[in-house]
């Protein structure tokens, strides 16, 4: 008896198989990468998505040596906000145009005027930023007129991996929400905006709750794959919903921490909150009567890799974590603003840059590190204190996860930062873990994600805020008028 769970990311496919009280039995991945046929644009063919998650499956049922009729039911997530336009016969018309794609200013500003900005965050708890959906659909209409026409079907990457697998279309509130179409506390499409925007209603899926079951494996699927038709597969989350599943913040107050690529903050709620301003993202959560509220930055463990790869190419990451710790806390007077692919919280800014700032003579390599460090520590307090402020609630502790948090050291400078003990979970699969946890409850192993997660997740370790407290307090009101300074140079160096 088992469960299966794919995560469907922007760099690879993963396939994750979990056995009842939540023990790992085996993990596989293919990889791939990303297009950027203009600057700012971001695609990937969804070929590749069904590809990847055909070997992941094979391999991981070669390896785990779990036979089709032990899975009882599959889970989904991955990547957010991406945009999949099918014909009426279910061909991929265009490549995906992906979370990160920044083409679409002026379409944000034309569902800030069709819907209102205002209203827009009440109905869908989010301003019309680049990364979403909404706008993507709208530049299409707008650039590609015949692939606009010939659109019949729109999907979201994970869930056109579900199409090849049932042949059903449909998503999951979670990541419903983050389309910008979606009427937030009726966990359903929203009519007003999907009218204002001229969009086919019918050509959005049908929307399920994370552990309802969406379709079953079909015939061919089974067939390419190994899995057993008929297997339940159940809705799912996008991943940052998933990831908090995976991390066991399913209740109300509970708050998680993703530093990957891009650094999350993390607040499940019972109900909609939404901040006035649209500078948090307000999505419902994987989870039923739940919702969340997310800070997002889009550069923090890349920050790092960035880092690496332009000014130490060859120098491994313990060396340079190394480095960084024989500094001491706030550098030496030297700041980093992390904005290397623009901001979204709390500045939703597609032209916000990176920068050092108060370089010296006396600063070293292991200075530079440390201060990218608490740079993107420093990017992440910005989105927890407008979670303090919206929801009007203290934060006792932070489940992290992310490659990032790995380091001890970057785990120390964000409690230090953040001022809350920071707890690590014991599986490193997050999202796809998450996944696993909704389709075990589609699978009727309990009856909540809730009874789940307190058999299946557990805390490793947990960090203390320590004697750097004063030093980043006095750091972060620096850093925080850093961008206000620099924006209109920004703007100046744009294009």
């Amino acid at each position: 008896m088992t469960v299966l769970a794919l995560d469907v990311s922007t760099t690879a496919t993963k396939a994750v198989v979990v056995e009842p009280g939540g023990r790992i039995l085996g993990v596989a991945s293919s990889e791939y990468g990303f297009d950027v046929p203009r600057p700012g644009w971001s695609e990937q063919d969804p070929a590749i998505w069904w590809t990847a998650a055909v070997e992941a499956i094979g391999r991981v049922l070669a390896e785990t040596r779990v036979g089709d009729a032990e899975i009882e039911a599959v889970g989904l997530t991955g990547q957010m906000h991406g945009l999949v336009l099918l014909d009426g016969a279910g061909k991929v018309l265009r490549p995906a145009i992906l979370w990160n794609d920044q083409r679409t200013g002026p379409q944000c500003d034309a569902i800030r005027q069709a819907v209102g900005r205002s209203r827009l965050i009440e109905v869908t708890g989010n301003d019309a930023l680049t990364g979403f959906t909404a706008p993507k659909i709208l530049w299409v209409r707008d650039a590609e007129p015949d692939v606009y026409r010939r659109t019949r079907s729109i999907l979201l990457p994970k869930d056109y991996v579900r199409f090849r697998l049932t042949g059903e279309r449909a998503t999951d509130v979670a990541d419903g929400s983050g389309t910008i179409l979606f009427e937030l506390a009726a966990r359903r499409w929203s009519p007003e905006v999907v009218e204002a925007l001229g969009i086919d209603p019918g050509w959005l899926p049908p929307v399920f709750e994370g552990p309802a079951v969406a379709g079953v494996i079909d015939r061919d699927a089974a067939a390419a794959t190994g899995l057993r038709a008929g297997t339940p597969v159940v809705a799912g989350g996008g991943d940052q919903a998933a990831n908090a599943v995976g991390t066991g913040v399913v209740e109300p107050g509970q708050l998680c921490l993703s530093l990957g690529t891009s650094g999350v903050v993390f607040v499940a709620t019972d109900r909609p909150v939404v901040e006035p301003e649209g500078r948090l993202h307000a999505f419902c959560h994987a989870v039923p009567g739940r919702w969340h509220l997310m800070g997002v930055m889009l550069s923090a463990a890349g920050s790092l890799q960035w880092f690496r790869d332009a000014l130490a190419p060859g120098v491994d990451f313990p060396t340079l974590l190394e480095a960084a710790r024989r500094a001491p806390a706030g550098s030496d007077g030297l700041l980093f603003l992390p904005y290397l692919s623009g901001e979204r919280t709390p500045h939703p800014d597609p032209d916000a840059r990176g920068a050092f700032v108060g370089l010296t003579v006396r600063h070293e390599l292991g200075h530079l590190v440390r201060a990218v460090l608490e740079g993107v520590a420093f990017g992440l307090r910005d989105s927890l204190e407008l979670i303090r402020a919206t929801t009007g609630s203290s934060v006792p502790a932070i489940r992290a996860s992310g490659g990032g948090t790995r380091s001890p050291l970057w785990r120390q400078i964000l409690a230090d930062v953040l001022d809350v003990p920071v707890a690590t979970t014991a599986t490193a699969e997050g999202a796809a873990y998450g996944a696993a946890i909704l389709a075990a409850v589609g699978a009727g192993w309990k009856t909540s994600v809730a009874e789940v997660c307190k058999e299946f997740v557990g805390t490793t370790s947990t960090l203390e805020p320590g004697v750097g407290r004063a030093v980043y307090d006095s750091a972060y009101d620096a850093y925080r008028g850093l961008y206000p300074a620099l924006s209109p140079t920004f703007q100046r160096l744009r294009g």
